[in-house]
């Protein structure tokens, strides 16, 4: 118990150190607290704020798990720090430290109660300048407790190797610690650089931009980039174009108009303050992201990430492949599971114009492409005709007309339009619309609940039809006048292809995919239990493993080793892997083996998948394209592509489409143990016996 208690309080130190960065990890953290010796009153002081914090939280009864993350602590650690360099290590100013560091913590926990519930904001360091601006200016008029100088001299000598610029960027990355000093500045971008390249190219477009703009209005280029608060553009710009936004072209700009922004800010903020003998801190820093972030928010920009992972690399090749591999648009399932053709699309040749060009009309067709046998005079010479049309979604049933008589062959309806027709609601608001049924053929009826897959009716020839078709459009509005809205079809079969989502074009051959049992029971996990299994390199044995079923607070499900969690789940006939929390190899090849597979076979069929590349790639091709993505993101993606080779056995094909990389996969499926044999490169997992 001692022991783990004591692990819990180191990690909320060292991340609290790390969390100043944006960075994850308790070894920066370790590496942080380390450089913060080079001034040991900022230590001393950083760590007595940050201890005084934990102690006082875990008091009052703050669980050491919720407070392990080290985002309620960091402000308390720049609070010393600021405190530690600017003061005389006495009596008198440790419990100082004492106070800001418990003071910083209780308006961290209201600040960001505020801020989350009234502005979906971060708080960043606004509890750090708050406190220390107290403190500041409690504190002022006794000059006894103060050090010589701000900064000791011989602490923040330039290296005559470097050029002028170069000096000052690693004395401003130091400076955000309260020590601007060349070799602690270098150690910090090190370790951001190892951590995040994304972060490190911001920190450095960001100070160079904010200092030549600020050089250019004070006349001086010298003074530009030595002005001390400089480091608020390097934070600037990598929370605003690497954590707060997915990092992009478009994010990397945002976040440079930030920068050039807050260059006026800082002059302005750095006047005013001055009255009162007081540092602007990271002031400038937290209006000018905090500001952009809540703007941005308003309008939903596309490019806010959902799910922030431990590093902006990982959270872009998150939000890339979420995109690629879960359908962005409506969605719903093709409504027969027999093979239909496209005979209309969106924007068709005939009726799908204008206002009404989201529409999609079906038929049946033979090896010649025609729509009937015989001469296609009678109504019984369509294929299509009387055959069964199914709900392509759960929802209710909001209206239904089945009396209309089926028109002759080559004739319309022009008073009833969409001739017997169904109309189904699903949960979110939208309204599915079938149309031309069999007269008297639909077995539903208004109010009913249906499911997807569940029968409808029969197809006919009702309304403006010449010949025998199934119309299908989505709306928002059950009113006829409705017009249709944009929506995809999802978890269809074309050409002996898988399709998790899309629009096929006329002539194509399409049919839905009902989800086997075989398949579903198969992919049914059971909470709670474990599975050995043995790994193999190159045929020798090299570990044993035990994966275990988990689910997490949302309901999700996952497997987990003692390292790493891979979630999974199902979905409109298919089973996912969703994504992988930490790095474990033996989920690695077990999420690169079988990223997705249709609950549905049949000989051949075969699917793709984007896999994210910060799991495939490993060491320099990892750090590059993870770096390059945020610049290229179509040109540097993972795709996978698998195959049915038999009713319990899928081969895969994996390909990094910039390195050239391939790989190839294997995976047996057996009814009771499930997952029996994985094969991927030159490693090999089998179940235990």
């Amino acid at each position: 118990m001692i022991d783990t208690r004591m692990k819990t309080k180191l990690t909320t130190i060292l991340n609290s150190y790390s969390d100043i960065f944006f960075i994850r990890g308790v070894y920066p953290g370790l590496i942080l607290l380390l450089l913060s010796f080079f001034n040991p009153y900022c230590a001393i002081g950083g760590l007595l704020a940050v201890l005084s914090a934990y102690y006082f939280a875990t008091f009052i009864g703050y669980s050491a798990t919720f407070l392990s993350s080290g985002f309620y602590t960091y402000n308390a650690l720049l609070v010393g720090f600021s405190i530690g360099v600017t003061f005389k290590l006495t009596a008198l100013t440790l419990m100082l430290i004492f106070s800001a560091g418990i003071l910083t913590f209780v308006f961290t926990i209201v600040f960001s109660h505020l801020f989350s519930q009234y502005l979906k904001l971060q708080i960043l360091s606004l509890p750090f300048v708050a406190v220390s601006s107290l403190v500041y200016l409690a504190l002022g008029r006794y000059s006894h407790l103060y050090i010589e100088g701000l900064y000791q001299k011989t602490f923040s000598y330039d290296w005559s190797y470097f050029y002028p610029c170069v000096n000052a960027f690693f004395k401003s990355m130091g400076n955000i610690i309260f020590m601007p000093n060349v070799i602690i500045g270098i150690f910090i971008s090190l370790l951001i650089l190892y951590a995040s390249r994304i972060l490190f190219s911001l920190a450095v477009l960001g100070f160079t931009l904010g200092s030549v703009v600020q050089g250019l209005y004070v006349g001086s280029m010298t003074l530009g980039f030595t002005q001390p608060y400089n480091f608020n553009f390097i934070l600037i710009a990598m929370a605003i174009g690497g954590i707060y936004l997915i990092p992009s072209i478009q994010s990397y700009i945002v976040a440079m108009i930030g920068v050039v922004v807050s260059t006026v800010l800082i002059s302005g903020l750095d006047v005013f303050w001055a009255h009162f003998s007081l540092p602007i801190f990271t002031l400038p820093f937290i209006i000018v992201t905090l500001s952009f972030v809540y703007v941005l928010g308003l309008i939903n920009y596309r490019l806010r990430p959902t799910v922030h992972k431990a590093t902006p690399e990982e959270t872009l090749d998150y939000f890339l492949t979420t995109q690629a591999r879960f359908p962005q648009d409506l969605t719903i399932r093709l409504p027969f599971y027999e093979r239909w053709t496209v005979w209309q699309e969106f924007n068709g040749q005939w009726t799908h114009q204008g206002l009404w060009r989201y529409a999609y009309d079906f038929v049946q067709t033979d090896s010649e492409h025609k729509t009937y046998t015989h001469k296609g005079a009678r109504l019984d010479d369509y294929y299509c005709f009387k055959k069964p049309v199914l709900s392509p979604l759960y929802g209710q049933v909001t209206k239904v007309v089945a009396h209309v008589p089926d028109n002759p062959v080559g004739s319309v309806d022009m008073t009833q339009n969409w001739g017997n027709h169904v109309l189904i609601r699903h949960a979110n608001g939208h309204v599915v619309e079938l149309s031309h049924f069999f007269q008297h053929s639909i077995v539903v009826k208004e109010g009913d609940w249906v499911s997807q897959g569940s029968l409808i009716g029969l197809c006919g020839n009702s309304g403006y039809s010449a010949q025998p078709h199934l119309h299908i459009q989505v709306q928002w509005s059950a009113e006829q006048v409705s017009p249709p809205i944009p929506f995809a079809f999802g978890s269809y079969i074309q050409k002996g292809h898988y399709q998790d989502s899309g629009l096929p074009k006329v002539s194509d051959c399409v049919y839905g995919m009902p989800a086997m049992p075989f398949y579903d029971q198969l992919t049914h996990f059971i909470l709670g239990h474990s599975a050995d299994y043995s790994v193999y390199k190159r045929g020798k044995k090299i570990q044993d493993v035990t994966l275990t079923i988990g689910m997490a607070d949302d309901g999700t499900f996952y497997f987990s080793t003692p390292r790493a969690k891979l979630y999974f789940g199902k979905r409109d006939g298919l089973f996912m892997m969703y994504h992988m929390e930490n790095y474990d190899p033996f989920l690695k090849i077990l999420y690169l083996a079988l990223p997705k597979m249709p609950l549905y076979y049949e000989p051949g069929l075969t699917w793709t998948d984007i896999l994210p590349s910060t799991v495939y790639l490993r060491h320099y091709k990892k750090w590059l394209s993870s770096w390059l993505t945020a610049l290229f993101p179509s040109k540097l993606t993972t795709v996978g592509t698998y195959t049915f080779q038999s009713e319990t056995e899928i081969t895969g094909k994996i390909r990094h489409r910039f390195f050239k990389r391939s790989h190839t996969t294997s995976v047996v499926l057996d009814p009771h143990i499930q997952f029996k044999h994985i094969r991927y490169k030159h490693f090999e997992i089998k179940k235990t016996p």
